[in-house]
């Protein structure tokens, strides 16, 4: 039983993708808690698919990969949050078109590109298991540039979040909120991408936060249950993968959802067991706001 615990983790590569699923499956879980809180969960699937013009074009001109997407989803999170704003078109009208524009213009990119099949399959999928001791660091560097933003701006991004226009009149800003949250979206998809691939980021970004939203009342309850969640799931996944021989990221997301699926059943008071002659309460309402804070 012991020589199942330690046997996979005396490979280096191995250790490098604990370290680097850790850190990505944290800042999720983290970011993730505000976007299930604002409902913005396509967003992070969109910037994932429309960063595929980035990458393929970091492909193309022999540059990073990492910093070709993360090239092309800065500029599209704030693209986002900006028509939105400045016109008529709902959020999610904006993100759809980001989202098909993007991945359009690189799925023509890569058209153009027949030996860049093979890395695209990993971009989709993931490829924890392939990263270096420099993508852990520039993942994590990345990630506590984020991490950091929501310590410094917890109670702003909380507040408007629930009401805008209340929190506007309290004096935060709430225009640099409007365009905060979905940046640091964008930044996180992309450092979850090599952990687990294009196709399957948002699993990462959004089931741990939806499964705390079950266990917890509280907001800081609600995200530090996310991140247990997310960085069980990043460790059991991994023990899955080297065992059973599954892919890294597929198997990441399988637990994480099997750990939703847990909670919605059996959660002591929105669970479906407890909660099965009465419809379960809809999301928080912005009157609730202290008390969840």
């Amino acid at each position: 039983m012991i020589d199942l615990l330690i046997d996979p983790f005396q490979y280096a590569f191995m250790q490098r993708a604990l370290v680097a699923a850790c850190i990505a499956a944290t800042v999720c879980a983290v970011v993730g808690t505000f976007v299930v809180l604002r409902g913005l969960a396509f967003m992070g699937d969109a910037v994932a698919h429309s960063s595929l013009t980035g990458v393929a074009t970091a492909y193309v001109l022999g540059g990073s990969v990492f910093w070709g997407a993360l090239g092309w989803a800065v500029p599209a999170s704030i693209a986002i949050a900006y028509i939105s704003r400045r016109t008529q078109i709902r959020l999610d009208a904006s993100v759809g078109i980001v989202y098909a524009g993007g991945f359009a213009l690189g799925v023509i990119i890569v058209s153009r590109e027949s030996s860049y099949v093979a890395d695209l399959f990993s971009f989709l999928f993931g490829n924890v298991l392939a990263v270096s001791w420099n993508d852990v660091i520039l993942v994590g560097a990345v990630t506590s540039i984020v991490l950091l933003a929501v310590v410094l701006f917890y109670k702003e991004l909380l507040f408007s979040s629930y009401d805008a226009t209340m929190a506007a009149a309290s004096g935060i800003p709430v225009r640099l909120m409007q365009y905060l949250l979905p940046l640091m979206v964008g930044v996180t998809t992309i450092a979850a991408l090599k952990t687990v691939g294009l196709l399957l980021v948002l699993a990462l970004l959004v089931t741990p936060a939806a499964t705390a939203g079950l266990l917890a009342r509280r907001l800081p309850g609600m995200m530090a249950a996310s991140v247990v969640i997310a960085l069980v799931a990043v460790v059991v996944g991994l023990y899955l993968s080297f065992h059973l021989d599954l892919p890294s990221g597929p198997s990441i997301v399988m637990v994480a959802t099997g750990l939703f699926l847990i909670a919605l059943i059996f959660s002591p008071s929105k669970g479906l067991v407890k909660n099965w002659r009465h419809p379960i309460p809809g999301p928080v309402s912005s009157s609730t706001y202290s008390s969840i804070c």
